[in-house]
């Protein structure tokens, strides 16, 4: 193996990437391609010399899950984001334009691993509306609106009292046909 220059990898179904040189170039590599890769150095005169290395592939923030949460004053609401990201992503929560913190106005915020939590623990009307979680790393910044809203809260363009009477209207429907059948 004298030469100094690199072939591109090929791919082989279960074995993973294969190079004839001292060098393995994976352009366009993915973050799912991130793991441990093994290199094989043999000859005819000794056995193989197996080394381990692991590789990391870096990646911006995604957010992976923000939902709206529905609660009633005086209720305690939660607000989720969930974003991926190597290196870990850092959070912040927004609403408007003021950043929040712990401690201010009875909610605490909250980051474990990939999971950055809103904890009012006594919601008040003035809690309700748009709050903005905010995920970077050193690769990027992405962000997520989430809506704290109340009961008989418009959230895409129909309020929650409505979804709760077509659901009765749909089950006492259900019901009757169920009746009408039998």
């Amino acid at each position: 193996m004298g030469s100094s220059g690199h072939l591109t990898p090929r791919f082989q179904e279960g074995q993973g990437f294969v190079s004839e040189d001292e060098y393995l170039e994976i352009s366009d590599i993915k973050r799912d391609q991130s793991g441990e890769y093994e290199c094989s150095a043999l000859n005819d005169v000794a056995a193989p010399d197996v080394r381990k290395v692991k590789i990391t592939v870096n990646y911006p923030p995604y957010i992976s899950k923000a939902k709206n949460t529905g609660v009633s004053v005086g209720q305690k609401g939660i607000l989720s984001c969930e974003a991926s990201a190597v290196p870990m992503a850092e959070f912040q929560w927004f609403k408007e334009d003021t950043r929040l913190a712990t401690g201010l106005d009875g909610m605490r915020i909250e980051n474990k691993g990939h999971i950055s939590t809103l904890t009012f623990f006594n919601v008040s009307e003035k809690d309700y509306g748009n709050y903005t979680c905010v995920a970077t790393n050193k690769l990027g910044i992405t962000n997520a609106s989430i809506t704290l809203y109340g009961p008989g809260a418009v959230i895409d363009g129909v309020n929650s009292a409505s979804r709760a009477l077509a659901c009765l209207w749909l089950s006492g429907t259900l019901f009757a046909h169920f009746f009408i059948k039998f």
